[in-house]
């Protein structure tokens, strides 16, 4: 393998770009495939796991990859695209490994796995050699000592660990948007997935739970003692927040809600009251809300916020007072990309679009996707009888109803499975 280093340690391996041999991005790697043996062997690497376009993750075999160098993988070009699943015999290093509770065999003295390093043998195998772990410390406050030991130097990793901690994984995969954090708590263990559940922050996991599947959403949500729930359901949007708790049992909900704070239980409530496929079961309560003498430099200032999605950040709603759902009467709606041309102390009631009618909340999916396609928007207020904004219906909400119920399980690039595939024996990963 021309151009790797001799030892390459897993951790750095996480979101590295996977480039073919012309030097176009095919994806980026999510984790590390190893097999385990028996007695003290080493693991041999499998392969690794690559995120392709669509989110779709596949296995890519060692054999397949022609150099792993500082910032980047090389591949041979040929790629299986069918999805990668785990098989009962493998395990992923970076979801399952790190963190593990070890013991060093000389001293006995117990430790965290903080990275492992897999290095190429003479036989082409690649192998994880060594282990670095991280001693307990010994004095208030102090970090432990670290070690890098050689494989054979550390036991522990064949037993199930109860508690096992997310640190070092998470430290990995920091960087990582919400959505591909989501696509690999997806594909670990029900037991891993609690654990770096609880790990998270209360805003991040709240993040993360908005791209998961609804299943497993409340699968993370059981593992959670009940306060921590509802904290991480504040968090969440309101409409999401809805959706989740409409998922689960009516007594659990209702102790949830009693649990969050007042004005965000209230929103959640009043979401959970309109049928599912209609705009007000798929509007958000808290789109950016302005008064009539707001200026076109306080509307920019307002989607400026990172924590507003695109679509929402592409219009503000002008209304009277009061400026939280449900408002004073609507007035109109603001274009960002129209504002954007106007002086900054221009008022926005200047440049209003006043001529479109809003949604409904009950409304039916059919008619707010054709409304959204005829007037070419990404989102849409609803407002009730008497004309005040109760929400808004954003693209990415709409879409969310007409695609499947599993999409998020599941890609829609089967055909790719045809693509020109590596040799048998190249993708049996199973094979000693």
């Amino acid at each position: 393998m021309s151009g790797s280093p001799s030892r390459v340690y897993v951790a750095r391996l996480a979101g590295l770009p996977v480039y073919d041999p012309n030097g176009d991005q095919v994806g980026k790697v999510r984790d590390v495939v190893a097999m385990m043996r028996q007695g003290d062997q080493p693991p041999r690497v499998l392969g690794l796991v690559v995120e392709v376009f669509t989110r779709r993750r596949i296995f890519l075999p060692m054999t397949r990859v022609t150099s792993v160098d500082v910032g980047h993988v090389v591949t041979t070009g040929l790629l299986n695209m069918r999805r990668f699943e785990q098989r009962s015999t493998e395990v992923l290093v970076l979801g399952e490994l790190l963190d593990r509770t070890v013991t060093i065999a000389d001293t006995g003295t117990t430790a965290v796995v903080y990275d492992m390093a897999m290095e190429q043998w003479r036989t082409r195998d690649w192998l994880l050699t060594k282990v670095a772990v991280r001693e307990g410390s010994r004095r208030f406050r102090r970090r432990g000592q670290t070690h890098v030991l050689d494989w054979i130097d550390v036991t522990g990793f064949t037993q199930v660990e109860e508690g096992q901690g997310a640190t070092h994984i998470l430290a990995a995969f920091e960087s990582m948007r919400p959505a591909d954090l989501a696509g690999v708590l997806h594909d670990l263990s029900p037991k891993r997935r609690k654990e770096i559940a609880v790990a998270l922050n209360d805003e991040r996991l709240a993040d993360v739970l908005e791209e998961l599947p609804e299943d497993i959403q409340v699968e993370i949500l059981d593992g959670l003692d009940t306060e921590r729930a509802a904290d991480v359901l504040e968090e969440m949007s309101p409409d999401d927040a809805a959706d989740l708790i409409a998922e689960l049992p009516t007594e659990t909900a209702e102790r949830l809600l009693t649990l969050m704070e007042p004005e965000e239980a209230e929103d959640v409530r009043r979401l959970l009251t309109y049928e599912e496929r209609t705009a007000g079961g798929m509007m958000t309560s808290e789109p950016v809300i302005l008064p009539a003498d707001a200026t076109v430099a306080d509307a920019l200032a307002h989607v400026r916020n990172a924590e507003l999605s695109p679509a929402l950040a592409a219009m503000i709603y002008v209304c009277r007072p009061p400026l939280e759902t449900p408002t004073g009467r609507f007035i109109g709606i603001g274009h960002i990309q129209r504002l954007l041309r106007e002086p900054p102390s221009e008022l926005v009631s200047a440049v209003l679009d006043t001529d479109l009618d809003g949604l409904r909340p009950d409304d039916s999916l059919q008619t707010v996707s054709k409304y959204l396609a005829t007037y070419n928007l990404v989102a849409a207020p609803v407002l009730d009888d008497e004309g005040r904004l109760i929400g808004a219906v954003t693209v990415d909400d709409v879409l969310d109803h007409l695609l499947p119920s599993d999409w998020r399980e599941h890609d829609h690039a089967d055909h790719l499975e045809q693509a020109e595939l590596p040799e048998p024996q190249e993708v049996d990963h199973d094979a000693p």
